[in-house]
């Protein structure tokens, strides 16, 4: 098996919900984004989330607005929808459900 092929399928399989859990209580520029994904050290640039920004918006699930920067020109900032919180609401019961089950694996004890 190789571990790091799966690693980055585990990654990438959680990074739309860890996305929306950043988006959760405040909309974000997606520089602020990759920074917050890279401080809880999962790694992501900009050719990978702007697919992925682009895909949950067709979705419904994101929506944007344009706000002026003192930096150059307009920013886009994310923020969930109404169905972008229903469907975070789902995804967080669905982690509770995997990490239990995880933990539960983690902890049989072999017959002795």
């Amino acid at each position: 098996m190789n571990i790091d092929n799966a690693k980055s399928q585990m990654r990438k399989g959680m990074l739309e919900y860890c996305i929306m859990l950043l988006l959760r209580h405040r909309a974000a520029y997606a520089s602020d984004i990759i920074a917050n994904l890279k401080e809880a050290e999962l790694i992501v640039v900009e050719g990978t989330l702007y697919p992925l920004l682009t895909r949950l918006k067709k979705d419904g699930l994101l929506g944007y607005e344009w706000q002026e920067s003192t930096q150059g020109p307009p920013r886009k900032y994310y923020s969930l929808t109404p169905e972008g919180e229903a469907t975070l609401s789902e995804l967080d019961k669905a982690w509770l459900e995997i990490a239990h089950t995880v933990n539960v694996l983690k902890n049989i004890k072999p017959n002795e």
